[in-house]
C-alpha cells in the first residue's frame, strides 16, 4: 500500500479524490487537509462517508503531509496551489496538482488569463502536463504532474489523433463545449445559484475563457505549429458532465470508417477512451461518475467539415479520475486501478 494525502479534500475535486482513493486497492489515505474545516471530521462535512472515512481534517502544512505520505494531491484554487506545491516538493513528496498553476509553460500567459503573478515560475519547466493518454512516459518519471483542465481534457482527446496524423486547416477549428455547474467549484457564486442556472442555458466567457491558452498550448504541441481556436463554453443546468462538439476541416476528406479506424488505432491500449461506432453519439449520462471519455466522428459531406463529439464527467476524467490515473502511472500501478466504475 502507498500512503497518499489530499490538500483541499472537501471541495468537489477533493471529495471525488477521496471517493476514488478509498476504493483503490493500492492506496491508503493517511492525511486530508481543509483550509476551512480543519479540526472537523471529514465525514461531518460529507456525511456519505460516515463510518468509512471519519479522519480529522488537518491544516494545509507541507511538513504534516510529508510525514504521512509520499504522494500528495493538491485540489486547491488557482494561485493557492503553487506555493504549497513548491513546499511539498522541497519535502520530497511527489505531487499531482489539480489547479491551473502548472499547466501553462509561459508565466506571462498565466498572468494574462488568470490575473496572477506566478509564485513558482521555476517549476513550470519541471512540471509534466498530465493528459495521461498522450504523455505516459513523462508522467511515469515526474515529480510534479499538472492535471489538465476539464474542458481541455474533453477537447484534446477529441483532437489528438487528427493533429498528430492528419493535415488540419488550422483556422477552421471551432469548439462548442457545454459543462455542468460543478465545474465552477463548491464555493457559492451567484451565477451558479440554483434559481439563476436551472431551466436556463447560456454561453459564458465567450472568447475569454481561461482554458483557452491551455488548449492552444497543447494543440500546438501536437500539431507542431502555433494554432488559435474559437472556443465557446456553455453552462448546462446539470450537476456534472461535459459535452464538446468540435468542427474542423481536413486537407483531404476521409470516410467515417477511416476516421474511426484512425482513432481506434491511436487509442489502442487506452482503457478509458471509447471510440463509438455510428450511429452512436456520446452522451454525458453514459460517462457520469466514470473515468471514460466517449468520442464519435462524423464527416459532413455537404460542408466538407469533420464533426467530433466527446463526453466526459468533468469531476472524474476531467479532474480527479485523471489525477488517479496519473498517480497510477507515477507509482507503476495498473493504469485502471481504482477506476473501474461503470457510469451511473
Amino acid at each position: 500500500m502507498v500512503d497518499a494525502a489530499i490538500f483541499g479534500a472537501t471541495g468537489y475535486t477533493g471529495v471525488e479524490l477521496v471517493r476514488l482513493l478509498h476504493a483503490h486497492p493500492g492506496i491508503k489515505l493517511t492525511y486530508l487537509s481543509s483550509e476551512s474545516h480543519a479540526g472537523k471530521k471529514f465525514s461531518d462535512i460529507h456525511p456519505q462517508f460516515r463510518g468509512r472515512i471519519d479522519m480529522v481534517l488537518g491544516p494545509m502544512l507541507a511538513e504534516r503531509a510529508s510525514e504521512n505520505a509520499g504522494l500528495v494531491f493538491c485540489a486547491l484554487p488557482h494561485g493557492k496551489s503553487a506555493p504549497t506545491v513548491s513546499a511539498l516538493l522541497e519535502k520530497g513528496c511527489r505531487v499531482v496538482d489539480l489547479s491551473a498553476d502548472f499547466r501553462l509553460k509561459n508565466p506571462c500567459l498565466y498572468k494574462e488569463w488568470y490575473g496572477l503573478e506566478h509564485s513558482s515560475p521555476d517549476l513550470l519547466e519541471r512540471s509534466v502536463y498530465g493528459l495521461t493518454e498522450l504523455y505516459r512516459e513523462e508522467i511515469a518519471a515526474a515529480k510534479l504532474v499538472a492535471n489538465p483542465g476539464c474542458y481541455p481534457t474533453s477537447i484534446l482527446l477529441a483532437l489528438a489523433p487528427l493533429l498528430k496524423h492528419e493535415r488540419v486547416d488550422p483556422v477552421s477549428i471551432i469548439i462548442d463545449a457545454k459543462s455542468g455547474v460543478s465545474g465552477a467549484g463548491r464555493a457559492p457564486k451567484q451565477p451558479f445559484h440554483f434559481p439563476e442556472c436551472t431551466e436556463n442555458f447560456k454561453a459564458y466567457r465567450v472568447a475569454s475563457h481561461q482554458h483557452t491558452p491551455e488548449i492552444e498550448q497543447e494543440i500546438g504541441r501536437l500539431a507542431d505549429a502555433e494554432i488559435k481556436v474559437s472556443f465557446t463554453p456553455h453552462l448546462v443546468p446539470m450537476v456534472r458532465g461535459i459535452l464538446s462538439t468540435i468542427y474542423l476541416k481536413l486537407e483531404r476528406q476521409k470516410t467515417d470508417e477511416e476516421m474511426v479506424a484512425l482513432y481506434q488505432n491511436f487509442y489502442k491500449g487506452c482503457p478509458f477512451v471509447r471510440i463509438l461506432d455510428a450511429p452512436a453519439l456520446p452522451e454525458t449520462r453514459f460517462v457520469r461518475g466514470s473515468n471514460y471519455c466517449d468520442i464519435a466522428l462524423k464527416m459532413d459531406r455537404r460542408t466538407g467539415r469533420l464533426i467530433v463529439v466527446s463526453a466526459i464527467d468533468n469531476l472524474v476524467k476531467g479532474a480527479s479520475g485523471q489525477a488517479v490515473q496519473n498517480m497510477n502511472i507515477m507509482l507503476n500501478l495498473a493504469e485502471d486501478a481504482g477506476l473501474k466504475q461503470v457510469a451511473v
